[in-house]
């Protein structure tokens, strides 16, 4: 039996400067065994974590996951569990210029990565790809969003170093290893957190059995985020109509009964039988037709507190939805602040069942497999079943693709500009939207004026942005939820742009690059139908010459779509050719007119190329489209493109290698684009 004391001994609450810097004279080598995967966090993971402990700033302490290590020898611990975030944090602490770490992190079998993580921030020529990579994402996110004043980076420096916790595990010695790894294996490392929430929900139905079942039921079917809901509940006409399309049921009662002894297997359970069940192997005659999945956008945790909020913002009237966190860290916690009851339980799932049914079928999905140049991944369609025919998805405009493609655009840019699972808000104002309201020609008008609200009164407003022009915690919901209401009409349409992107600024959101890529999209598909497409058409000159170049086609505008590899924002004129004795200052060239969004392979590949030469690369039929697939790009390729063939048919008009691409051309280029989003 483990007493206090030995709990004391094995499980600590540690500071980054316990792990990291405590070694009382004595260095401590944490040593990552062969058997543990490549370091694997990428761009978003870090990005995630990094903003999440600068909102944290305010607060007394945040907890960044558990640590599980044996030890091996004296001052040597083996990492059995977290070596992805102790190599993070590692990788941190070196982007935040920290030299002297105290105590070490090395690879016991991959000699590269070992050699990579003790020579960073310097690397030679042999490194793993994967650190290099982090320390790179590490470095650019706290550019982005600590920012580069020495002030701001010494105060999330202490507060990453003292008040950002793990807990850490030693494993006892007399444990015998071999079965504690056989145990993770079989019954997973940890039980989740939704694990958690989903017992202590179903605690509040102990003794009625029908709604224990009813719950267990909903809950696992909405649980898989890569299926349709109607693909986990088939043949439920009760709920989805004959067509199977619809949602019929109005409460939580009406959900129907099983008779399949689901309670006595998936119910009134508590969290050590949960621990100790085996899990369940799925039969091949219960699995759904694989071909018809997707990759989600959100995961079930994150999912799980939207629906809380939806059921907080519908229940509840002394709800403060400022005070909700859209994170599945605080998953646990928020479910901790509501006071269950068995109706309660019940309303949630109910709510849970329709904003799985809304999420599946009014909202995108990317298919399964990379972005591709010439196909658009992003779907939105709805599951659709008559009789005993085989299922099959529609559009959810079927009779209306103009429609189609402006929803698909509006929700794909909302999707680009906030990848991470966590704090999706345009996810949650939607579905909270089509819980009042789920008119297909309402919800187009919906989403149009929520991407106008994000711009114009948010990125817009000094108020809601921090040093860096990033949202303040709170913002969208100060903006946007009015009394339990979403209020999405405008209030600020006459902010001046340039005051709060003034020339010489770096520090301008990805949102505002998607919703210039979406205005752009959006004054090509309405002025420019039918015989008005036709080259040398009124219409069309008119169209270009709105742009500021010359036409190159429309198939940029009629494939366009918002690829998941927009990360990066791209200087045109690069910044190595720029300076005080260069020929165009850094002053001038960090402009909006500058800036485009670029996939980050691109970026990173011709960051310092002349203007005429990336030209010459993103223009190659041959080069992957999908790196520059940004119209305010395509334009600015285009201008240069105008300014080398001017040059080539008066040689009056040529100007110096380098220069087909000036500061004139900037100021000019940002003028028309600005005429364009800023005209509703």
């Amino acid at each position: 039996m483990i007493t206090m004391k030995d709990l004391k001994n094995i499980l600590e609450e540690c500071s980054i400067n316990d792990i990291y810097f405590s070694n009382s004279g004595v260095s401590i080598l944490y040593k990552i065994p062969i058997y543990q995967r490549n370091y694997a966090w990428g761009r978003e993971e870090i990005y995630a974590l990094i903003k999440d402990v600068h909102d944290s700033l305010e607060k007394s302490v945040y907890y960044i996951g558990t640590l599980v290590t044996y030890k091996r020898d004296e001052n040597i611990f083996e990492v059995i569990d977290g070596q992805q975030r102790l190599t993070t944090i590692y990788i941190i602490l070196k982007a935040l210029g920290i030299e002297t770490i105290a105590n070490c992190l090395t690879y016991s079998a991959r000699k590269v990565s070992a050699m990579t993580i003790e020579k960073m921030p310097k690397f030679g020529e042999e490194k793993d790809k994967g650190i290099v990579d982090g320390f790179n994402y590490a470095k650019e996110a706290i550019k982005d969003i600590v920012g580069e004043k020495k002030a701001d980076i010494d105060a999330f420096k202490d507060f990453f170093l003292n008040k950002v916790h793990i807990i850490h595990y030693r494993v006892p010695k007399d444990v015998d290893l071999n079965h504690y790894f056989e145990v993770m294996n079989s019954r997973g490392e940890q039980l989740e957190k939704h694990e958690i929430v989903k017992a202590k929900l179903s605690e509040q139905l102990i003794g009625d059995e029908d709604a224990m079942e009813k719950f267990s039921r909903i809950w696992e079917a909405c649980s898989d985020m890569s299926f349709y809901i109607q693909q986990k509940l088939p043949e439920m006409t009760t709920v989805f109509g004959k067509t199977m399309e619809d949602f019929v049921i109005e409460s939580f009662d009406e959900f129907p009964s099983s008779n399949e002894g689901l309670f006595s297997s998936l119910g009134m359970k508590t969290i050590s039988e949960l621990l100790n069940s085996s899990i369940k192997t799925i039969d091949k005659d219960d699995e759904v037709d694989k071909n018809d999945n997707f990759q989600p956008i959100i995961d079930f945790p994150n999912f799980l507190l939207i629906v809380l909020k939806i059921t907080r913002l519908l229940s509840e009237d002394d709800f403060n939805p400022l005070s909700f966190t859209l994170d599945d860290k605080e998953l646990i916690k928020e479910f901790e602040k509501v006071n269950l009851t068995p109706k309660f339980v019940e309303d949630f799932a109910y709510n849970l069942l329709l904003a799985k049914y809304f999420l599946d079928n009014y909202v995108i999905h990317h298919a399964n497999g990379e972005d591709r140049a010439i196909e658009n991944p992003w779907k939105l369609q709805y599951y659709y079943k008559k009789g005993n025919k085989a299922a099959y998805l529609k559009d959810l405009y079927d009779d209306n693709k103009v429609q189609q493609n402006k929803v698909i655009q509006l929700l794909s840019m909302f999707e680009v500009a906030f990848t991470p699972k966590q704090r999706k808000n345009y996810l949650f104002y939607c579905l909270y939207h089509l819980f009042e309201d789920c008119d297909l020609n309402d919800y187009v008008d919906f989403l149009r004026k929520l991407a106008d609200k994000y711009f114009f009164d948010v990125y817009l407003d000094t108020g809601k942005l921090n040093e860096i022009n990033q949202p303040k915690p709170n913002s969208f919901d100060e903006t946007i939820l009015n009394c339990y209401e979403l209020n999405i009409e405008l209030e600020g349409v006459n902010r001046d742009f340039n005051s709060v992107y003034p020339t010489g600024s770096c520090n301008i959101p990805l949102y505002v690059f998607n919703y210039t890529d979406y205005k752009l999209w959006k004054k090509y598909a309405e002025e420019l139908r039918g015989n008005k497409e036709k080259k040398g058409s009124r219409n069309r000159i008119e169209f270009f010459r709105a742009l500021g170049c010359s036409d190159f086609e429309l198939e940029p505008f009629k494939n366009f779509y918002f690829s998941r590899t927009r990360k990066s924002l791209e200087h045109y004129y690069p910044q190595a050719k720029a300076g005080d004795n260069m020929l165009i200052n850094l002053q001038d060239i960090n402009c909006f007119g500058n800036f485009a969004m670029i996939g980050s392979d691109a970026n990173s590949s011709g960051s310092n190329w002349n203007p005429i030469d990336k030209k010459n690369r993103y223009l190659d039929t041959k080069s992957n489209q999908v790196s520059v697939a940004s119209l305010k790009f395509r334009i600015m390729l285009q201008i240069c493109q105008d300014n080398y063939d001017a040059g080539i048919k008066d040689d009056t008009l040529k100007r110096p290698f380098g220069l087909e691409w000036n500061v004139d051309d900037m100021v000019r280029h940002q003028a028309k684009m600005l005429e364009i989003i800023m005209n509703l």
